[in-house]
């Protein structure tokens, strides 16, 4: 009898010692019950996750997550809405995921630190580090950045790139690519550091023509993606297909695909530094990566 209830007990033990994520729910099973897709972003990130002029909710990003949404409606077979918690950036978004509070969160950069804790999307454009300045000063390499106040967005990719780049600039953090622009007009800054796609953007929306960006290349490099909570494949695999599916159509002249990116990229969109010959480079080369998806040309 006092073997049995040693066992009993034993095999309790070992049922309480479990993780509790091992009995969580995945992201799949959780759209699936409550029918909502919930997602990070911030509003303020031209051309990614942004309000236009008429308050809607648009964006390369937003094109993604629209596709997504389409995908996993098919995949559960019943329709689901997308809901937004705004606000952070990168890495802030992290914590968010890992307690479940989001499903996902795109316009995200890439790095081997961030991937410890989420699992990343296949990339879905590349970008860089680089400076946004006035027309009449000249930051065209580390150097020149000696003895310089340099605005980065806190807790950021840009932040740690330029301290490695130049030690010997000043680093003035900011909350919000708004701010750090408002430190860099008032002169509180020399530059600002950061994405170069989302600096673009925020050029082109503000006009700012009287403002640069440089250098030519990059401080550093790296991709752009959806960051998904990790051990959820099945949800991961909507998400890259959802993505490959842009490319994918955008490549082989889909109306609805060129249509989408066009405005984001190219003579014809905001980014026009982006030109649409390497846009359709780059989605060829991640094509190429993976099987065809069937799609009929429209």
């Amino acid at each position: 009898m006092l073997k049995k209830l040693a066992i009993a007990a034993l095999s309790l033990a070992c049922v309480t010692a479990i993780p509790a994520t091992a009995f969580a729910e995945t992201v799949m099973e959780k759209v699936s019950r409550t029918g909502e897709l919930t997602v990070g972003s911030s509003l303020d990130l031209v051309p990614y996750s942004y309000f236009n002029d008429k308050k809607e909710w648009v964006g390369y990003s937003v094109d993604i997550l629209n596709i997504l949404k389409t995908q996993i409606e098919k995949e559960i077979g019943k329709p689901i809405t997308i809901s937004v918690i705004p606000g952070g950036y990168g890495a802030d978004r992290i914590p968010q995921m890992i307690n479940n509070e989001i499903d996902i969160a795109c316009e995200a950069q890439f790095t081997w630190e961030r991937d410890q804790y989420v699992d990343f999307s296949l990339s879905y454009g590349i970008s860089g580090i680089k400076l946004l300045s006035p027309t009449s000063k000249k930051f065209d390499s580390a150097e020149s950045l000696v003895g310089k106040r340099v605005g980065v967005l806190e807790n950021s990719i840009g932040s740690q790139v330029m301290k490695r780049t130049q030690p010997r600039a000043t680093l003035v953090t900011f909350k919000s690519p708004e701010a750090g622009l408002e430190l860099l007009k008032s002169g509180k800054v020399d530059a600002v550091a950061g994405d170069a796609i989302i600096m673009m953007g925020l050029k082109e929306k503000l006009k700012l023509d009287d403002y640069q960006i440089t250098p030519d290349e990059p401080f550093a490099r790296y991709g752009m993606a959806c960051m998904v909570p990790e051990n959820n494949p099945a949800f991961l695999r909507l998400v890259d297909r959802s993505i490959m599916t842009l490319m994918q159509g955008y490549v082989i002249g889909d109306k609805k695909s060129v249509e989408m990116i066009s405005q984001w990229f190219g003579p014809k969109g905001i980014i026009k530094e982006v030109s649409s010959e390497e846009v359709k480079a780059f989605f060829q080369f991640m094509i190429m990566t993976r099987e065809q998806i069937p799609l009929t040309k429209s």
